[in-house]
C-alpha cells in the first residue's frame, strides 16, 4: 500500500505537542456566545397545542418558524431535552452547502432521473436561507464564500472536473495555490455559489430568538420520553415535567433515539472530531493567502474540512469518523486525544508555514448517519406525526429543506417536494448489534484501504455501492 501525503510529510512531534498543550476540551462555537446566551423556561406542567416540535436544533427551529408563519393564530410549542442548539446544530463545522443529498454523486447514484431537480432544489434552498437571514437581520456571521475541494494525491486529480454544477471551475495546482497556499494541494474544483459559511451556534440562537418573537413557545430541559396516540385523535407527549397534547407533531431529534421505534436503527451515531486555532496574525494569514475565505475540503474517502472564522481562526476537522459499539451517545467519547492528535499532525502537514500556531479548542460532534448518507422522512399515526433524521453530517442547509417537507406533510399537502423519491423512500436500516459494529468497522477499514490504494475500492465497498448502502460522515 502507498502512504498518503499525511504519512509521507509528518510534522515534528514537538510542533503538534506544543500546539495542543493548552487546548480546551470544549466547543468553540458554544463558548463564543456564552455571554449572549438566552435561556428558555422549563416546561411547567400539562399543556395542549396545535403543533409540537420535538428538538430545538436547526430542523426543529426551522419547522416551528414555518408553522407559525403559516398559522400565526396557532399555538406552536418546541420541547428541547437540553438547550437550544447544544448538540449537532451548535457544534458543526459551519458549512452550509447547497446539496440536500450529501453531494451530487450521491444523488446521481440513487435518484438519477431526479438529479437535476434535486440540484435545483438545493440551490433554491440555499438562496432562500440567505434571503431569510438577510431580511430578518440574523447575526450569524453568514458569508457566501463558495467552497474549494482540493486534491492531495495524484489519483485524486482524476476526479477533478466531475462535479456537474455549472458554476464549478477546475483549477490547476498553481491556481489552487493562489487561493490557499499549501504544499499538499495539487489541484482543485472551486464552486463559487454552492456553499456559505456560518457561525453554527449563533444560527441556532438567532433562529430560536426569531421563533420566540413570532410567538413560538420554547421549553428547554424538557425531554420527551414517550409518544402515543391514535390515528384520528390528538397525540400525547410525555415528559417528566408534564404531558403535552398536540394535534400535529414534528420529531426533529437528529441522532438521538427516535420516539418512533420503527426508525431506531435507521441512523447510527458517528463521532466527528474538530480543532480550532487561535486567531491568526496578519503575517500568518498572509502566509496562506485564503483571501476569498472559501470553505475548504479535500477529496479523500477520509476527508478533512476547514474554514476561517470571523476573527480569522482556522477550524480543522474530519478524517476520523468513529462509531462506538452499542450505538451509545456519551460525553466521554468526545475526548479522543488520538483523533485530535491526528488532526493536528494533518493540519501542520497541510500548513507547515503555521508551525507555532496553538489550538485553543478541541471537541467532537455526533453525526446522525443513515445508510443513504442524507436525510429521510418518516411518519406515524396517519401522518399526524412526522419525523426527519439521517442528515449524515451535511444538515446545516438540508434542515431548512427538511422543514419545508415536514410542514407540507403535516398539512397533508402534495407538493413537488413531497413527491420526490428522496422524500417518499425510506432507506434500509443498519443491522442491530453486534452486526452493526462489525460491519461499520470493516467498512471504515475498507475506506482507509482505498485511500492507500489510489482510491481503488475493495469488493465490500463495491457491493455496498451497488446496493446503495454505506457508512459516511
Amino acid at each position: 500500500m502507498q502512504q498518503t501525503v499525511f504519512e509521507r510529510q509528518r510534522p515534528a512531534a514537538k510542533i503538534v505537542e506544543d500546539a495542543l498543550r493548552d487546548t480546551k476540551l470544549s466547543c468553540f462555537w458554544i463558548d463564543d456566545v456564552k455571554p449572549q446566551t438566552t435561556r428558555y423556561p422549563v416546561l411547567g406542567g400539562d399543556l395542549s397545542a396545535e403543533y409540537v416540535v420535538v428538538g430545538a436544533g436547526y430542523a426543529g427551529l426551522w419547522t416551528a418558524i414555518k408553522l407559525k408563519e403559516e398559522r400565526p393564530d396557532a399555538r406552536v410549542v418546541v420541547l428541547e431535552a437540553r438547550r437550544v442548539g447544544w448538540a449537532a446544530s451548535g457544534r458543526n463545522g459551519g458549512f452550509c452547502e447547497a446539496s440536500i443529498t450529501h453531494g451530487e454523486a450521491n444523488a446521481e447514484a440513487r435518484w438519477p432521473d431526479h438529479t437535476e431537480q434535486l440540484r435545483q432544489a438545493g440551490h433554491e434552498n440555499l438562496d432562500a436561507m440567505e434571503r431569510f437571514i438577510t431580511e430578518h437581520k440574523l447575526d450569524v456571521d453568514w458569508e457566501r464564500t463558495g467552497q474549494l475541494s482540493v486534491a492531495n494525491e495524484d489519483h485524486q486529480t482524476q476526479w477533478l472536473g466531475e462535479d456537474p454544477n455549472p458554476g464549478v471551475v477546475t483549477l490547476s495546482a498553481s491556481e489552487t495555490q493562489e487561493r490557499i497556499a499549501s504544499p499538499t494541494f495539487i489541484g482543485s474544483d472551486f464552486d463559487a455559489t454552492g456553499c456559505a459559511i456560518v457561525h453554527p451556534m449563533k444560527l441556532a440562537l438567532e433562529l430560536a430568538r426569531h421563533a420566540r418573537e413570532l410567538g413560538v413557545e420554547i421549553y428547554e430541559e424538557s425531554r420527551v420520553t414517550k409518544l402515543d396516540g391514535k390515528t384520528d385523535g390528538p397525540v400525547t407527549l410525555h415528559t417528566h415535567l408534564g404531558t403535552v397534547t398536540a394535534q400535529r407533531v414534528a420529531l426533529c431529534t437528529n441522532v438521538f433515539p427516535s420516539l418512533l421505534k420503527r426508525y431506531r436503527w435507521h441512523t447510527v451515531p458517528v463521532y466527528d472530531y474538530v480543532l480550532m486555532t487561535e486567531p491568526l496574525t496578519d503575517e500568518q494569514l498572509e502566509s496562506i493567502g485564503w483571501k476569498g475565505r472559501e470553505g475548504l475540503a479535500d477529496m479523500a474517502n477520509q476527508f478533512h474540512y476547514s474554514r476561517l472564522t470571523a476573527d480569522n481562526r482556522i477550524l480543522w476537522g474530519g478524517y476520523d469518523a468513529v462509531y462506538f459499539a452499542g450505538a451509545k451517545i456519551k460525553s466521554e467519547y468526545e475526548d479522543r486525544l488520538e483523533s485530535h492528535e491526528k488532526l493536528a499532525r494533518h493540519f501542520f502537514t497541510t500548513f507547515p508555514q503555521l508551525a507555532g500556531v496553538k489550538f485553543t479548542h478541541r471537541w467532537a460532534g455526533v453525526i446522525d448517519t443513515s445508510t443513504r448518507f442524507c436525510a429521510f422522512f418518516g411518519q406515524a399515526l396517519g401522518g399526524r406525526v412526522q419525523y426527519v433524521a439521517g442528515f449524515t453530517g451535511l444538515g446545516v442547509g438540508a434542515t431548512h429543506f427538511a422543514a419545508d417537507v415536514v410542514v407540507d406533510r403535516l398539512h397533508g399537502r402534495i407538493t413537488e417536494r413531497t413527491e420526490l423519491p428522496m422524500v417518499r423512500e425510506v432507506p434500509l436500516p443498519f443491522p442491530p448489534e453486534p452486526a452493526a459494529s462489525m460491519g461499520i468497522q470493516f467498512t471504515r477499514w475498507s475506506l482507509n484501504q482505498a485511500d492507500h490504494r489510489e482510491g481503488k475500492r475493495n469488493p465490500l465497498l463495491k457491493t455496498l455501492d451497488a446496493l446503495g448502502l454505506g457508512f459516511d460522515s
